[in-house]
């Protein structure tokens, strides 16, 4: 029927009536919602909630992620038509999925953000569902996992990066895409035992008792062995599965503020996501995505099937 829905589906994001299957809409046309899934405020009866967190002002160096959510549910369409690849359901056809739209915040009052975000996922959590978070820098993660803390206790973190993010910083109220784990392991939201960091390349001394699987390791062990170590690593903790695009080399993923060399390729990165179905995944972002430093949108484009993954990663212990 996908062929006959094309001719009458048109802007889905806003008139499809419920919140399970595929969308046939022409993916070049339309409203853009995530996955052409229905925009709305009501929580009732969602599994989960995808919300973007158009923040950027936490950077070091380059800004741009706060034009990130947008790009990402742009990319997306051309993915709203298909099962996801490689997987033995179709996470569009098995859970309702809404895009709850963007956070609102002051951009002129950054002191406020954080809690602010961190109240916008509480109240999804309160609902009984779950978020998947389009950013955004990566800073955003820090009050997203207090809220998810408040309800499942000290979290195991998944972090797909270039950068550990552990750099030492004492003061909690200072807002730093580079600090915020160091400020979540130490305020006791993260169990460093029950974590890993996978495709780090950077310097840092003391990475607070998290586990790194660099990724050198990646290159010469392969994706199969990596998702071995994370799931002994992670055991069936919570785990939120934060991905940082510039765990990406940058001939993948070049839009993006802090690109560093010798990354993760595209196909690694999607075997690896989709081999660690099992793991008790209870929320997730995809997170620096920089549309204005890549003019070709691959970087857009990887970030919205990583998100598509995330997805499929929460509901494969759920179906």
């Amino acid at each position: 029927m996908a062929l006959e829905d094309a001719k009458t589906q048109v802007d889905e994001a806003f008139t499809r009536r419920d919140m399970r299957g595929c969308s046939f809409e022409n993916t070049f046309g339309g409203a853009t919602s995530f996955l052409r899934r229905r925009y709305s405020k009501d929580l009732s009866g969602v599994d989960i909630a995808v919300t973007g967190v158009p923040f950027d002002q936490a950077v070091t160096n380059r800004p741009g992620t706060r034009l990130g959510p947008r790009a990402i549910r742009e990319a997306s369409a051309l993915q709203s038509p298909d099962a996801p690849y490689g997987w033995d359901y179709n996470v569009m056809e098995a859970f309702n999925i809404v895009d709850y739209g963007d956070l609102a915040f002051d951009y002129a009052r950054v002191q406020d953000f954080p809690a602010a975000l961190t109240e916008h996922i509480r109240g999804i959590l309160s609902a009984g569902a779950a978020s998947l978070v389009l950013g955004g820098d990566h800073y955003i993660t820090f009050p997203i996992l207090k809220a998810y803390a408040e309800k499942y206790g000290p979290l195991s973190l998944l972090q797909f990066d270039a950068h550990t993010d552990t750099w030492a910083d004492d003061d909690m109220e200072r807002i730093d895409h580079g600090t915020m784990f160091y400020k979540a392991v130490k305020s006791g939201i993260v169990d460093p035992a029950r974590s890993v960091q996978v495709g780090i390349r950077t310097v840092n001394e003391d990475p607070l008792g998290v586990q790194i699987i660099d990724a050198r390791e990646v290159h010469d062990t392969g994706p199969a062995a990596v998702v071995v170590k994370i799931k002994d690593i992670l055991g069936d903790n919570p785990t939120y599965v934060s991905f940082d695009i510039d765990c990406l080399d940058p001939a993948f993923a070049p839009g993006t503020g802090t690109p560093v060399w010798g990354g993760l390729s595209s196909a690694q990165a999607a075997h690896i996501l989709r081999d660690i179905a099992g793991i008790n995944m209870v929320g997730g972002d995809i997170v620096e995505v920089s549309p204005p430093f890549d003019t070709t949108g691959a970087t857009a484009i990887a970030g919205a099937h990583i998100a598509t993954e995330l997805l499929q990663i929460w509901g494969a212990t759920r179906r």
